[in-house]
């Protein structure tokens, strides 16, 4: 194998293959970490901006001294390591549908965030974000009911663009609505997305939610050598 390119680890899921990679990009001039799932990229070292604002914004918006943060989807850690430098973070939740995705944390396979998974107020759960979300129980099984601070979500592609389709349950009124039901009084939902602000999807936030916003977050892309844009919608639930 070349040492331009390493395969580190792979699972098979019900929605394809999961991979995690490393390659020497030229155009940077240093070791890039992507996750695949089948053909297709799902998250890059390259493109980080967004996913540590997602973190920023979120807990930002929450209101307390001791925040308790559930995160729907790990991948290569950015948004928990940045959550983790917010000195109100009390407990950081991260639910993976992968135990791939858990296990290369735990060897730290990924050099900027490695060590995330030994922070003492970090539980990594193998589980699907989506169902607890619409489960009466919700995201602690040991505590039914159990109610955060704040959510952040960086699972899906956006609303429209899905990794899996049962997904689609969850951008719904009803789905949204569930998983309002997990935050406290005035906790805070952020949820990243690769596509331009969607009125649709924020007509539906603001049918849940009070204080919604679609923020767009521009990063420079070593790629086109210019510039690229996500969005991070940002609600609150009704105190």
């Amino acid at each position: 194998m070349s040492a331009r390119f390493e395969e580190l680890g792979w699972q098979q899921t019900p929605m394809g293959v999961i991979s995690l990679r490393r390659r020497f990009d030229l155009s940077v001039r240093a070791d890039v970490f992507e996750v695949k799932l089948g053909d297709e990229h799902v998250m890059s070292s390259l493109f980080t901006v967004a996913e540590k604002e997602l973190a920023r914004l979120g807990t930002a918006r929450a209101p307390g001294t001791a925040l308790d943060v559930i995160i729907g989807g790990l991948g290569l850690g950015y948004t928990a390591q940045e959550a983790l430098l917010c000195n109100r973070i009390r407990t950081l939740t991260i639910m993976e549908y992968s135990d791939a995705v858990i296990d290369w944390h735990q060897r730290d396979l990924l050099p900027d965030t490695a060590g995330l998974a030994a922070d003492g107020r970090v539980t990594l759960v193998c589980a699907d974000f989506f169902a607890a979300a619409m489960d009466e129980v919700g995201f602690d099984p040991e505590s039914p009911g159990r109610l955060f601070d704040a959510i952040l979500l960086d699972i899906d592609h956006s609303p429209r663009h899905l990794l899996h389709d049962p997904h689609a349950d969850f951008y719904t009124y009803d789905g949204l609505h569930s998983a309002s039901t997990k935050l406290a009084p005035g906790g805070a939902f952020a949820m990243w997305s690769d596509d331009p602000p969607d009125d649709d999807f924020t007509a539906l936030l603001e049918a849940v939610f009070t204080g919604v916003e679609a923020k767009t977050v521009w990063f420079d892309n070593p790629i086109t050598r210019g510039q690229s844009a996500a969005t991070i919608y940002l609600a609150t639930r009704p105190g």
